[in-house]
């Protein structure tokens, strides 16, 4: 180009080819940091708070829906799938209510919709179309009824069209969360499921402290950005109970004692729905009877001073002994979860008890399941991976 008979006419740059290939190169980090979005783009991401924000016993997500987005702390729970907020006009809500009205993007779906068969509880009529109704009991004797609607959903910078949700219209009987659940199960309705390979069936969480008032905690979508050196566990799937997420949790240890538990109190059955789940809508960890019992006693017997107890909680114990009370761990297949000590005790508001966080599962149909609860799971990320049917356990300070 700049040779004797070139047949360009460039004057001869002033710098040398080489000065030329140093100054363009410079540029190369910022292409390659673009072309690496490209091939693996960077995970969507969503703070998480304690639910005491707003008076709920469950961890919240911060969320947008409709747009213009309007803002929602919503409980966090793996084990349901349809989300579902109240609405404008809902009898019996809170204060904190979606405006549909106010949405260029809402819509109300009818029962023609492939995601009203998709949906528990639907009321559709026996001749031509309506709105899809369907009603839903939530927690201890709550029950409310929603219309399926869709709108946008904006999780931190990530906006999700057309997701489709319940809006509540009545709730009786008792109390649901008072700005909505966002469903991360594995049924049809769930976040997952809506979103399809978007996120590749991947997802972790890192709860904070539920002492925290911060949104320190994260959700985290997509297999980018996730811990690399994780240790993991078996994901186990009950086609009798699609959404939840099961583990073989293999025994417990209170100290240095592996507590005697027969082997069929923890054993997965699909058939009876026995086993182990992680649940991030549970707030204390619920062994069937005889497991926790077990525990318990165990737990006492390497602890000094009166036994007391507190509500839900049996062992309760003077704080200032707490220095001496022994760590419990977990251990599941290919993997041993040793508890922080701020996951395995609570402390009576007056901080003058520390109690043991755990509980016997209640007498019912559920009595065969046990349940590692939220508290249990403070601090720590949590990676769901779905496709690979494997369970993520990795210590990280969120607070």
């Amino acid at each position: 180009m700049f040779g004797k008979c070139s047949p360009f006419d460039f004057p001869k740059p002033a710098t040398s080819w080489v000065d030329t290939i140093l100054n363009m190169a410079s540029n190369d980090p910022k292409r390659i940091s673009y072309l690496s979005n490209l091939v693996a783009p960077k995970p969507t991401l969503a703070p998480i708070a304690s639910g005491q924000l707003i008076n709920a016993g469950n961890y919240v997500v911060r969320v947008k829906i409709g747009t213009p987005g309007q803002l929602f702390f919503m409980v966090l729970d793996t084990s349901n799938d349809a989300a579902w907020i109240p609405s404008s006009g809902c009898t019996g809500c809170s204060s904190a209510v979606f405006a549909s009205n106010s949405s260029t993007t809402y819509a109300s779906l009818d029962c023609s919709v492939p995601e009203c068969t998709q949906v528990s509880g639907v009321s559709c009529p026996a001749v031509g179309s309506g709105s899809c109704l369907f009603n839903r009991s939530y927690g201890a004797g709550s029950t409310f009824s929603a219309t399926l609607s869709r709108d946008t959903l904006t999780l931190g910078n990530t906006v999700i069209p057309n997701y489709a949700f319940g809006c509540v219209n009545t709730i009786s009987g008792g109390s649901i969360p008072p700005q909505g659940l966002l469903g991360l199960g594995r049924g049809p309705m769930s976040l997952l499921s809506q979103t399809g390979p978007v996120y590749s069936g991947v997802f972790s969480y890192c709860l904070p402290s539920f002492k925290s008032y911060y949104f320190s905690g994260s959700l985290k979508l997509g297999p980018a950005g996730q811990p690399k050196n994780i240790r993991t566990t078996l994901l186990l799937k009950n086609p009798h109970r699609p959404s939840l997420y099961y583990v073989n949790l293999t025994g417990v240890s209170v100290g240095r004692v592996n507590v005697p538990i027969a082997p069929e109190l923890l054993a997965f059955d699909p058939s009876t729905g026995s086993g182990t789940i992680i649940d991030s809508g549970t707030v204390i960890t619920r062994f069937v009877q005889p497991v926790y019992i077990s525990i318990r006693d165990e737990f006492r017997k390497q602890i000094t001073g009166a036994i007391s107890s507190l509500g839900a909680f049996d062992t309760c114990f003077a704080a200032t002994n707490e220095e001496i009370a022994p760590t419990v761990t977990f251990h599941f297949t290919g993997l041993d979860l040793k508890l922080p000590m701020e996951n395995v005790l609570i402390h009576s508001s007056s901080g003058s008890l520390a109690c043991l966080a755990m509980a016997a599962a209640p007498n019912n149909v559920n009595s065969v399941l046990n349940v590692i609860a939220n508290l249990q799971q403070q601090n720590l990320r949590i990676l769901f991976d779905t496709v690979n049917s494997r369970l993520g356990i990795a210590r990280e300070l969120c607070n």
